[in-house]
């Protein structure tokens, strides 16, 4: 039980900090001050709490694409949201709390941002029946409440992984995962089978920048940056990050080697900092915003379902980009494996 005074303290602080991270709406035309649309008179407009994973907004990545959805649900529907972020080393508690602020001031439906808040989530959903939650990337919270929007990161990650088989020069390519967990291995197995379809014999380093419960690797734009550098000083021509914000080390790597890197989650050619967009070769598309607009329309529509909803290749959850041009010359094979997936002849393995 906790003393009076130090709920005091914590609401304060949840006051604090949610307005902080309200900063961070961006106002739409014809809106309101936080960006959304204004509702018709005598409407409530719906209430979306956002809690970002590691990075949070503006980690030009995985964060960002989540967000993105958001902001489409503030410009089109007229929703209201507000946002908060979580921060390394940061206790479990911590998220349960920031879940509890978020539904305290109340946005009453509210998305979790990454596998690491599931424990959050189980718990705080089961406390709070009436709040309408999506998990993204993990099913290990489920409940009557609970919408978890998974993806097929394994068939996006074969296709970047054809893409450097037939880009390579030296016939030597590298993997980075920020956190070595079961998600994050579903990248590095659809980038291997990618590859190795194209060139069984490839040369493929592997390397994870922490393991859990440490979660900084997906933030660390210097342990991204070592970790390339090494990759690429022993022959890996092209390498792929599914690192999050520790990505941009990555592409600063690749920058100073005069070699190729591949984004990921959003199109970093497009997103990423401008000094190292064109040493982007391509990206794997992890179309979070969808699944995070999806969720919030069948909330408002009232056609909320729970239970895992999957957003493979077929469903246009995951993809290749092909900003910059750079595989334009193979858009043609990638396309062809892409039909092949969607067809069911290439199984791509997941672990």
């Amino acid at each position: 039980m906790r003393h009076a005074t130090q709920v005091a303290a914590i609401v304060a602080a949840a006051a604090l900090g949610l307005a902080a991270c309200g900063s961070s709406d961006t106002p739409s035309s014809g809106g309101t001050a936080d960006g959304t649309q204004p509702a018709a008179a005598g409407d409530k407009p719906l209430m979306v709490g956002m809690a970002y994973d590691v990075g949070g907004r503006g980690d030009q990545s995985f964060n960002d694409a989540a967000a993105k959805g958001l902001d489409k649900a503030k410009a089109e529907l007229g929703v209201k949201g507000q946002d908060a972020a979580a921060t390394n080393g940061e206790p479990e508690s911590a998220r349960e709390e920031r879940l509890q602020q978020l539904i305290d001031a109340g946005y009453d439906n509210i998305v979790a941002v990454g596998f690491a808040y599931a424990p959050a989530v189980k718990k705080v959903a089961a406390a709070e029946k009436d709040v309408k939650f999506a998990l993204v990337d993990s099913t290990d919270a489920q409940g009557p409440n609970i919408e978890n929007i998974t993806f097929a990161e394994n068939e996006g990650s074969f296709l970047v992984g054809a893409a450097a088989a037939l880009k390579t020069k030296t016939n030597h390519i590298g993997f980075i995962g920020g956190v070595e967990t079961p998600l994050i291995k579903k990248f590095e197995v659809g980038y291997i089978a990618g590859a190795k379809k194209v060139d069984p014999d490839l040369k493929i380093d592997v390397k994870y920048l922490t393991q859990p419960p440490d979660f900084s690797g997906f933030s660390s734009v210097d342990k991204g940056k070592a970790a390339a550098e090494g990759m690429y000083q022993q022959g890996a021509d092209i390498v792929y990050h599914a690192a999050g914000g520790s990505g941009g080390g990555v592409f600063q790597a690749a920058k100073a080697a005069g070699k190729w890197a591949i984004g990921v989650d959003s199109d970093q050619a497009l997103t990423a900092d401008a000094a190292v967009r064109d040493v982007i070769l391509t990206s794997m598309i992890k179309r979070v915003d969808i699944g995070v607009f999806d969720f919030i329309s069948s909330v408002k529509d009232g056609t909320f379902t729970p239970g895992e909803k999957v957003f493979d290749l077929k469903a246009g959850g995951v993809d290749f980009s092909t900003t910059g041009g750079h595989v334009d010359d193979i858009k043609g094979k990638l396309d062809d494996f892409k039909q092949q997936i969607i067809s069911g002849e290439i199984k791509v393995p997941s672990a």
